[in-house]
């Protein structure tokens, strides 16, 4: 196993988020660098993405690397019965980093496990989405200006959201209020209850998103309800309509709240609220370019300055 490959966000300490954070605001000043030439970065995406996989080749390719890989497993050798394992070590032999999305929870942890160079976790099912956490905490730093004493409100699927699982973790060490709104169907998973508890995380639970939750937030986490996640049509068409964020239910909020979402959204914001100060999902989505450059120069050892 290489030790700079990223599989969950639990591996990295305050300090190591931190400085990856400070890596993203040097790429944000300068996106374009030469700290890849000569490299090879494979993608390999077993489940469709649009932003993550276009925003880690656009990385590669402004730090002048290659890409190598693909967008589609219906279009590799897994679609005639390979292995996850000889899939990773086989594409170890032609590149020096994997970026990789998997619909199997714990797939990316056992990548890294069979080959000697740096894997990053791209999503694997509804566990762990590492990347859009740290996107998520640059997006949060910059327009609250620091990470401390935030009530973080999360709404939509909590159960197979992998990217509020990822934040939960990644804001332990920033003395969050979170603050949980979903229907039954989709709560949050006992296990990251006990982990909010474990670790003394005040935590509040909803099924409404009402004026006085909104009035208190700092980060409104809106999130998409996951058809694919399914496996019961008349489950998700229950519980697909139930949060829709307007723009007229923003009226009690902080000067200086902001919306964030992982994106793709469906209809979980309305339109109108993209003409309102507090949309910032697509600035957050541009994020994501400057934090995976830094991500890959971690991983490969890459020193950042200015």
């Amino acid at each position: 196993m290489n030790q700079n490959s990223l599989y969950s966000i639990n591996q990295l300490s305050e300090e190591e988020i931190l400085r990856i954070l400070d890596m993203a605001e040097c790429f944000e000043r300068q996106p374009n660098r030469d700290f890849l030439q000569g490299r090879v970065a494979a993608t390999l995406f077993f489940e469709p993405s649009t932003r993550t996989r276009l925003s880690f080749e656009t990385a590669v390719n402004r730090l002048r690397g290659r890409v190598i890989g693909f967008s589609d497993a219906r279009a590799s050798s897994t679609s005639k019965g390979e292995s996850l394992h000889d899939t990773i070590k086989m594409v170890s032999n032609y590149a020096d980093l994997i970026i990789m999305r998997h619909f199997l929870e714990g797939a990316a942890k056992y990548a890294s496990e069979v080959t000697e160079i740096p894997i990053i976790n791209a999503g694997d099912g509804a566990n762990q989405h590492p990347s859009q956490t740290m996107l998520d905490l640059y997006s949060i730093r910059r327009t609250q200006g620091g990470l401390e004493d935030l009530t973080i409100t999360m709404v939509g699927d909590l159960r197979f959201g992998r990217t509020v699982h990822s934040l939960i973790e990644g804001m332990n060490y920033f003395r969050p209020h979170f603050i949980f709104v979903s229907p039954d169907m989709l709560a949050l998973p006992a296990e990251y209850r006990d982990y909010c508890d474990e670790h003394h995380i005040p935590t509040e639970y909803s099924h409404e998103l009402t004026p006085e939750i909104i009035a208190q937030t700092d980060i409104l986490y809106m999130t998409r309800i996951q058809r694919e996640r399914f496996t019961d049509d008349e489950d998700y068409e229950a519980v697909k309509d139930s949060f829709i964020l307007r723009a007229d239910m923003l009226r009690p909020a902080k000067e200086t709240m902001r919306v964030l979402h992982p994106l793709p959204r469906v209809n979980e914001i309305a339109m109108d609220v993209d003409k309102t100060k507090y949309a910032y999902y697509f600035t957050q989505a541009q994020n994501g370019l400057y934090v995976r450059e830094a991500l890959i120069c971690r991983a490969l050892n890459i020193p950042v300055t200015e």
